[in-house]
């Protein structure tokens, strides 16, 4: 039996948008509820959300068999970490600060098995192989993963091009808020300049035949960047969303108080 079948991989593969939602609670509940919502990647965030190696199981155990993908944000691209994550069952990975094409080979190998890449052969062992099941996971898996680089500051950008041409990585998330802030607009990723060069990063990658990706939490911005060719596109954060409906209905309900 091969590695399971990657439908995120597939899609940007394909060009076929994908409309996807942050997930910042570190929280399984969260992940069943948001994976009930009709988004088609969900981001299990290992950078800034609270979340170890437990919790991130636990979500992409929760998504695996809903119809969002789990897209797992590691902290670091760091060889151990990688290992961790696709070991618990993670396909898809997104790396942040990814600023050299040498960076991006080691991230694709770090997520390939020999004699492509480095990753061990311990995940016969893990819940990947569905502890053994699967018999033919090591032949078969590198084709499967989905490895995702974030682009989040200028030398990111001087060195787009080169990582575009780095083999192995399926798409090139701009991160607007760290990029922004690297360039002088901290909290201001609405910023002309920071526009222009997001939007030239994105028209770049789609040229290059790789997937674009951005978070926006503004349906405006995110019309524009599908239409420059994002294909996976992130439109808000879950902690965010309980946060502004929960204000809105506290400041209604103490309005009818006269």
């Amino acid at each position: 039996m091969p590695a399971p079948h990657n439908p995120f991989k597939a899609a940007l593969a394909n060009n076929q948008p994908q409309i996807g939602c942050w997930m910042c609670f570190g929280e399984t509940v969260a992940a069943e509820l948001m994976s009930t919502t009709g988004f088609d990647w969900l981001v299990v965030d290992g950078e800034h959300g609270p979340n170890d190696l437990r919790s991130i199981t636990d979500q992409v155990r929760a998504l695996e068999p809903t119809n969002s993908h789990a897209v797992v944000r590691v902290p670091i691209g760091e060889d151990w970490v990688l290992k961790q994550v696709l070991d618990a069952g993670a396909q898809t990975v997104l790396v942040p600060m990814v600023d050299t094409s040498a960076q991006a080979e080691a991230i694709v190998r770090a997520c390939r098995y020999a004699p492509d890449g480095v990753r061990g052969m311990g995940g016969y062992g893990a819940r990947v192989t569905q502890f053994g099941a699967i018999q033919d996971y090591g032949t078969t898996a590198n084709a499967e993963i989905c490895v995702l680089v974030q682009a989040e500051t200028r030398t990111a950008i001087e060195n787009l091009d080169d990582i575009l041409a780095v083999e192995g990585v399926d798409g090139v998330f701009i991160g607007p808020a760290d990029l922004s802030a690297d360039m002088g607009f901290p909290g201001q990723p609405e910023a002309p300049e920071v526009q222009a060069v997001i939007k030239n990063a994105i028209t770049r990658i789609a040229a290059a035949g790789k997937a674009p990706g951005i978070l926006t939490f503004s349906m405006q911005a995110a019309k524009t960047y599908l239409d420059l060719g994002a294909t996976f596109v992130a439109v808000g954060i879950d902690t965010v969303v309980l946060a502004q409906a929960a204000r809105a209905l506290s400041k209604d309900a103490k309005a009818l108080i006269k």
